[in-house]
């Protein structure tokens, strides 16, 4: 077997740990200092009877020296270190990042996938990401207990429940976890896997990715301005997902800390102060062994597991690929056990054997939603994200792994960024499954708040006809280059008539590698997104490096960007009636003014009928664009009332009032009545019937559309 390090090296982290000099080791040898000495700089080896010797005084075996894949035990148990109360009698009640997210698994998805892709290693792979959920029972819960050192948890767990009234929602939180696990004999552990990614590199307590994660609170450590996150809250996701406050690390490391790249674990622990046995304890605890370096003799550190002990802790990796596993202990979701209003007394409801299917499905659906375009590649460009779900119970399969498809997902919105990469889009939508492909401008605004000037950037827009499976049609989802959808907004004031859509907008660096301005619109961007990544306005961040009218800029984008839309999805005068459209259009009958019969002298003139638009939308509503042509005789002060009605074969039809009755040029609507505007000759106007209001399906029945002049006056 391979060695894993060199022995000089691991030799001097062995007595370091045993608290051991050289000089000491050089004694129980019986050699000299300078032999140990030699040894440690790689200046010799000591012969295979000093080896035995040397296993000997560090209280190990010899496969452990001669393969050097993990540290030898001498001096170095594995145990808890809580933090001791602060000496001016401070107290925490709860880590306070940890309230900036619900304790949602669709949130904790979101935010630690996010993470993974910002820690993605090498560009041109996507990094994968699979997330297990394991429920334990009976004597599977017990070992993994035993594991943890249980024993040595149980009292300061029964501090926070003995004063749970006194110590807030922590303290309830992880009074229901102990009471769910010992009345059900049931834990749900959580764990999400990253691979092809940098791993927790760094020292314990130095400036790096470890320390961020591990030690620090509001630490993202992120340099690149296409990092999704920027606040260092999202990692407190985990611990928030954890009824008992404790996460389980295991990260394959991308550059070698102490000679070694495999198997650095730690596990933190997030509980409010609490006194134990006499002793005040400020907060969080760390799983590891005690550190020689540390001030204090306790204070435990991160270590260089073996595979058994990996396994017992159930944070056990696939492969040597680099990147991190976390392990949620007592994990829950806020949002999946919601009870269903009517049916279920909240105080009532627990986590029963179906809340891992539950999460397992939340699971999906969050990582479709948030991720499908991450998930996306095509030809030579591979998608940046790989994610799936699985989940188990005591070991055994309850559901197989379920890889995260955003084709079936998002089946739309994949095809626009498919054809994107690709280069297979069109100028404007004649076809269905084409991908209509345009610009909008951004102009970044420069550092330290200059009102004028800044760097141009071509965002990419993209448009195509919507499919059921995408969800809610006509939205507008915009992202920038770790392709992760910040925000998903409807896309307001679109023509009746317009075929379903979806839309997507691609900034910075998603808009592409030749795109101007790329790098300046990922900084601005990000400067602009608060800590949930949902959105882009007005933030502190923003109006303190840039200025505080900096977001006017992203007001323009999306403006600019919802008209792009519209224009795109206009349908041309002489393909409205072409398709699903004339079909509507055959049961579409119109009246008052559609026929040119001889009218009483003195009777009300109307406006003609130019076109007429219909469409039945996703609420079951009639939506109708109607097209007037007014000629010169026409009394402009007089309105004219469109009035909707039901066909049907005999007897009087029914009526479809109008829910909404807006004009939209030439035109003015006020009260139901449509007021032509003086020297206007076309006038159009668009309604929606009222489908609360409805006698029949719209699908079962045609329309009738009726002009009438004056208000409710028959024409």
């Amino acid at each position: 077997m391979k060695a894993a390090e060199e022995f000089g090296p691991w030799l001097a982290r062995q007595l370091k740990n045993a608290r051991k000099s050289q000089t000491d080791l050089a004694e129980e040898l019986g050699v000299t200092r300078a032999a140990v000495s030699a040894w440690i700089v790689g200046r010799s080896v000591p012969r295979d009877d000093t080896i035995r010797r040397i296993a000997e005084v560090l209280n190990t075996d010899l496969e452990t020296i001669h393969t050097r894949s993990t540290d030898a035990q001498a001096g170095l148990p594995i145990s808890w270190y809580h933090r001791p109360g602060h000496q001016d009698g401070g107290r925490e009640y709860g880590n306070a990042a940890a309230f900036a997210f619900e304790a949602d698994v669709s949130i904790l998805a979101r935010e630690a996938t996010q993470n993974s892709l910002d820690a993605r290693l090498d560009p041109v792979e996507p990094v994968r990401v699979r997330y297990t959920l394991h429920e334990l029972t009976g004597e599977a819960l017990a070992r993994f207990r035993e594991a943890i050192d249980w024993e040595r948890l149980l009292p300061h767990y029964e501090a926070l429940t003995d004063d749970s009234g006194k110590q807030g929602k922590v303290s309830r939180t992880v009074s229901a976890g102990l009471r769910d696990m010992y009345q059900h004999d049931r834990l749900v552990l959580l764990r999400v896997d990253d691979y092809n990614a940098t791993g927790l590199t760094g020292g314990d307590y130095d400036n790096g990715l470890f320390a961020a994660v591990v030690r620090r609170q509001l630490d993202s450590n992120k340099k690149d301005a296409g990092a999704g996150g920027s606040y260092g809250l999202g990692k407190a996701t985990l611990w928030a997902s954890s009824r008992l406050g404790l996460v389980l690390i295991n990260s394959t490391l991308s550059e070698p800390h102490e000679g070694r790249t495999e198997r650095r674990v730690i596990g933190r622990l997030d509980l409010p102060w609490r006194e134990v046995e006499g002793k005040e304890f400020a907060g969080p605890a760390w799983f590891g062994r005690p550190d020689p370096d540390a001030r204090a003799a306790d204070v435990a550190r991160s270590w260089w597991a073996d595979e058994e002990t990996v396994e017992k802790l159930h944070l056990t990796r696939e492969s040597a690929s680099p990147g991190t596993s976390f392990l949620i202990v007592g994990a829950h979701d806020v949002a999946s056990l919601a009870p269903v209003i009517g049916t279920v007394d909240e105080e009532e409801t627990t986590e029963d054997d179906d809340s891992v299917h539950r999460m397992h499905a939340r699971l999906v659906e969050a990582l479709g939603r948030n991720f499908w375009a991450a998930m996306t590649g095509s030809g030579n460009h591979k998608p940046h994200l790989e994610a799936s779900v699985r989940s188990y119970r005591n070991g055994e399969v309850l559901i197989a792994e379920e890889r995260v498809d955003p084709a079936a997902t998002q089946p739309s919105r994949t095809r626009a960024l498919r054809a994107f990469l690709e280069g297979n889009t069109v100028e404007r939508l004649t076809a269905p499954g084409q991908v209509a492909r345009t610009t909008v401008q951004l102009n970044v605004p420069l550092h330290g708040g200059p009102v004028r000037g800044g760097v141009p950037h071509e965002a990419v827009l993209l448009v195509t006809h919507a499919e059921d499976a995408d969800g809610r049609p006509n939205r507008l989802v915009s992202m920038r280059g770790n392709h992760m959808t910040v925000k998903d907004s409807p896309v307001t004031n679109v023509p009746i008539g317009t075929n379903p859509f979806q839309a997507i907008l691609l900034t910075g660096r998603a808009a592409g590698q030749a795109a101007a301005g790329a790098e300046a619109a990922e900084e601005f961007l990000r400067a602009s997104e608060p800590p949930e990544h949902n959105k882009w306005g007005q933030t502190e961040e923003l109006r303190l490096s840039y200025s505080p009218s900096a977001h006017r800029r992203i007001a323009s984008l999306t403006t600019a960007a919802n008209n792009a839309v519209r224009d795109l999805v206009a349908v041309p005068r002489a393909k409205r009636r072409s398709g699903g459209e004339a079909k509507i259009a055959g049961r579409l009958k119109v009246g008052g003014g559609t026929t040119k019969k001889a009218r009483p002298t003195g009777a009300a003139v109307l406006p003609e009928l130019d076109n007429v638009d219909a469409l039945i939308d996703e609420t079951g509503a009639w939506s109708v664009t109607v097209d007037l042509r007014v000629s010169s005789g026409i009394d402009t002060d007089r309105p004219v009332t469109p009035v909707a009605k039901f066909d049907v074969r005999s007897g009087p039809r029914p009526a479809a009032p109008w829910k909404d009755l807006v004009a939209v040029s030439g035109c003015e609507v006020v009260d139901g009545a449509v007021y032509l505007v003086p020297g206007s000759r076309k006038a159009v106007f668009r309604g929606v019937t009222d489908v609360s209001r409805h006698p029949v399906r719209a699908q079962l029945t045609g329309l009738v559309v009726e002009l009438r002049s004056g208000k409710g006056e028959q024409a």
